[in-house]
């Protein structure tokens, strides 16, 4: 379905945001997200060409745009690999908890254009929780401790809008260290109580609103020069208007987006969650140190694509329905969109390049010089499913390999045959377009990509 729609309305959805003499329309980047998904998974592309050694079966394997934006298909397997990773190598086996800390919507606006910013905010979020394990260790005797976290910055919300808010694994205690000689020690911390919430998220307010005054970032300081605006000012109003909830581009443009409602649902209280000014605070969630598992879970929950493609479906009337994960407050449970109102929403929520949304601190960080002590032994198991005739890679490898993301996210298995069971080996990677026609001719699979339909409408002024 969200290929279909792509497919069919972007070249009307460029023509729409492809600007004038004055003003410049989308982000080249934000052409190439969309340019590079309708390439995402099409043999016609260019393919990895594989053969069974025992009876001679080919496969073809389709090569993915790694597409950091929306894509479902490399979202999950980004998804897959990170929390592999994470869980594998990075979180030691001790009691983490999850931290989400989330800003105002003027400030998400900042966030959403200001890379420096968003690392400002999330060390001052970083060090006022770490202050509180620390302060919370020394009640107990435990001195000099040291902290670690690893935090997904998540773009987006739970109705395909852009929130820019920080999800932290936080290990739920301290480490101590006797001697350089001595291995570090982990002293697990106190639950935080809701009174501990409240008082943390009135501390980071304070500090947030500091770090923006020194800026000159304040909402509430009067109106100032937009620079973001002024750089490109339809993307701009297309992130303000997610930020918002509203229509950017049609005649419905400035209104908000519509949503179907059903009777009102009822806002539970959650424990260890605090709201302020805009700002909240949540802190309930915990994993022991033995359940691997359910980190591995919640690490995939942190680093989730933004769109889940089985809540997307059409009406009757060529109109998409988008179910959204839990009920509102207000009894919203569905938002309807045309496709064109689609493609704007993914458009604001594709990232710049080169700006990374996982971090790492304290003992977690890259550099940090008690990480090779703490952080787990990679398994040998991980990195045994290599292609035939290739040389084992090492333990320590970062990567986990390509067949068996293949097999952990999508069910493909590559290496092993489906008509005999032999061990399949590649053949070659084939990138030339005449090269891919041919091949893909005599598989008998389709040599050309979907065509692309000409833009239903006219740019508008």
């Amino acid at each position: 379905m969200l290929y279909r729609t792509v497919q069919a309305h972007l070249e009307s959805f460029l023509a729409q945001t492809a600007g004038d003499a004055e003003t410049s329309g989308l982000p080249a980047f934000v052409k190439r997200e969309f340019e590079a998904y309708l390439r995402c998974g099409i043999l016609g592309h260019g393919l990895v060409h594989v053969r069974c050694e025992r009876c001679g079966d080919d496969m073809a394997v389709a090569f993915s745009c790694k597409g950091r934006g929306f894509c479902p298909s490399c979202g999950g397997r980004r998804m897959s690999e990170l929390a592999a990773h994470l869980v594998d190598r990075v979180l030691p086996r001790v009691p983490v908890r999850q931290w989400v800390f989330t800003v105002p919507v003027p400030v998400r606006y900042q966030l959403a254009f200001d890379a420096a910013l968003t690392r400002a905010v999330l060390r001052v979020f970083l060090r006022t929780v770490f202050g509180w394990l620390r302060h919370a260790a020394a009640r107990q005797g435990v001195l000099g401790g040291r902290c670690g976290a690893v935090t997904a910055i998540q773009r987006f919300g739970g109705a395909l809008n852009l929130n820019i808010h920080f999800h932290s694994l936080v290990l739920d205690g301290v480490y101590t260290r006797a001697s350089a000689s001595t291995p570090p020690i982990f002293r697990p911390t106190p639950v935080p109580t809701d009174e501990d919430i409240a008082e943390l998220l009135a501390r980071l307010q304070r500090r947030v609103r500091r770090l923006l005054a020194r800026r000159g970032r304040l909402p509430e300081d009067g109106p100032a020069p937009d620079p973001f605006a002024e750089q490109d000012p339809l993307f701009a109003t297309a992130v303000a208007a997610s930020l918002q909830g509203r229509v950017t581009l049609g005649a419905r443009a400035g209104q908000p987006v519509r949503r179907l409602r059903s009777a009102a649902a009822v806002q539970a209280t959650t424990p260890r969650c605090a709201r302020l000014e805009g700002f909240s605070l949540h802190a309930d969630v915990a994993v022991p140190a033995h359940a691997r598992q359910r980190l591995e879970h919640l690490c995939r929950y942190l680093l989730r694509p933004p769109l889940a493609l089985e809540r997307l479906t059409e009406t009757s009337g060529g109109q998409l329905l988008y179910q959204l994960r839990r009920p509102w407050a207000d009894g919203s449970v569905a938002l309807l969109l045309t496709p064109l109102e689609l493609l704007e929403r993914l458009a604001a929520l594709v990232p710049a390049p080169r700006t990374p949304l996982l971090r790492y601190h304290g003992v977690l960080a890259p550099h940090a010089a008690w990480r090779p002590l703490i952080v787990p032994e990679p398994a040998s198991a991980q990195t045994a499913d290599v292609a035939p005739g290739e040389d084992d890679p090492p333990i320590a490898a970062r990567r986990i390999p390509w067949a068996l993301l293949l097999r952990r996210v999508f069910a493909v298995e590559v290496w092993t045959c489906a008509r005999c069971g032999g061990r399949r080996r590649v053949v070659a990677v084939v990138t030339e377009p005449h090269a891919v026609r041919r091949l893909l001719g005599s598989l008998g699979l389709a040599a050309e990509p979907p065509p692309r339909p000409v833009a239903a409408v006219v740019a508008v002024s």
